[in-house]
């Protein structure tokens, strides 16, 4: 499995940006796509989630209303919609793959970072002060 982030880059604030994450490798029927962040000096912190088959999305509360995931399984890619960006949204933001699980549910997997196997190379989002 494979995933490839892009998109990220130097904004200002309240601009917009819209990062892809390209999966290949294998079918991901039955997996969760996340984003996740890291922001130096912290820890990596979900930020938003869609399963693949129903496109059920999860979102942290920090993007909730700025931020819009979603998918197109015919280009095996997820996107992630950035608006009205802040300063402290500035972070590495990186991509992973959830496998499918009979014993967990996608409301437990889906925020947690050692429920996904696969991940992708981060892209820097960049938001001055």
């Amino acid at each position: 499995v494979q995933l490839q982030a892009s998109g990220g880059g130097l904004v200002q604030a309240g601009d917009s940006l819209r990062l892809s994450c390209a999966a290949s490798g294998r079918t991901f029927s039955g997996y969760i796509l996340g984003w996740f962040r890291q922001a130096p000096g912290k820890e990596r912190e979900f930020v938003s989630a869609i399963t693949w088959n129903s496109g059920i999305t999860y979102y942290a509360d920090a993007v909730k209303g700025r931020f819009t995931i979603s998918r197109d399984n015919a280009k095996n890619t997820v996107y992630l919609q950035m608006n009205s960006l802040k300063a402290e949204d500035t972070a590495i933001y990186s991509c992973a793959a959830s496998p499918p699980s009979s014993a967990r549910s996608f409301s437990y997997r889906h925020s947690r970072s050692n429920e996904y196997d696969y991940w992708g190379q981060g892209t820097q989002v960049t938001v001055p002060a």
